[in-house]
């Protein structure tokens, strides 16, 4: 159960901004009805990510593939669900690519750069400090806009995973 109440359509005051998520996401997910305890913050969170999963330079499957990792890493059982379950698929990850990456480095189903994007996410993750060896494997396979993309989008999700575990927030119920 969220530690802090789940909101809803009874927000007749954020109706525009319920009316965006909607649109945006589908649903007003939990995420999103956590978050609209605090206004301000469910509407920065909104444009901050959206700009993240739809306005960048990278391709939707490694956006998805970072997203899943991160997820994966810290355990966050909400964004594993959203992501794996249908972005990712959609995205043009494989069931099978999905399921190896609990451990891609023993795996072939993944390309030099999404290779060098995961290790990238998993020393962001794991230990924050990000080793020069691992930047100029990145450096190989993507251009500095592409870099910085990818290094926000792994921040923005341990963000994301921190935030959901910190509140209890749980997947939505299937409907």
């Amino acid at each position: 159960m969220a530690r802090v109440p789940l909101l809803g359509e009874e927000r007749n005051d954020l109706a525009p901004f319920i009316a965006r998520v909607k649109a945006e996401r589908g649903k007003l997910i939990n995420l999103y009805r956590v978050l609209m305890n605090s206004p301000t913050i469910a509407a920065g969170w909104l444009d901050f990510n959206s700009i993240i999963r739809y306005k960048t330079s990278l391709d939707a499957a490694l956006r998805e593939m970072i997203i899943l990792r991160v997820s994966l890493l810290n355990g966050a059982e909400y964004q594993a669900r959203i992501h794996g379950a249908s972005h990712a698929l959609h995205a043009g990850l494989s069931v099978e690519q999905i399921a190896a990456l609990d451990h891609w480095q023993d795996s072939e189903l993944f390309t030099p750069a999404q290779r060098a994007a995961l290790a990238w996410t998993d020393a962001m993750t794991r230990q924050i400090d990000v080793p020069d060896a691992l930047h100029e494997e990145l450096k190989k396979h993507f251009h500095d806009q592409a870099i910085v993309e990818i290094t926000v989008l792994a921040g923005a999700y341990n963000m994301h995973t921190r935030v959901a575990r910190a509140l209890r927030i749980e997947p939505e119920q299937k409907s």
